[in-house]
């Protein structure tokens, strides 16, 4: 039986509202671990977060419904996703610059 899902996606999200200053880029990268995901996680200079991940499927939105609420701190508005072609050369998931 074969499945027509992809084995591996890749997601590019841009998380708004009280995102910054708040843990939220360490949280993002532990749960991202967590998961064995690859890619990164960012602060923008607009004020949100953005992190570009790539995993199967599951895990992906495990983490994507997990930005939805953030760490105890953060004051999440809303989650913009953007699906992606999924390639080679994410590493280890870490926090970017």
């Amino acid at each position: 039986m074969s499945s027509s899902a992809p084995s591996e996606v890749r997601r590019r999200c841009l998380v708004s509202g009280r995102v910054q200053m708040v843990g939220f880029r360490a949280y993002a990268a532990r749960r991202a671990d967590d998961l064995g995901l690859v890619g990164w996680v960012r602060n923008r200079a607009d004020g949100r977060l953005e992190t570009l991940v790539q995993g199967p499927l599951p895990a992906v939105l495990d983490y994507v419904d997990f930005l939805r609420e953030g760490p105890p701190a953060a004051l999440v508005d809303g989650v913009q996703i953007e699906e992606e072609a999924v390639g080679p050369g994410l590493p280890q998931f870490s926090i970017a610059g």
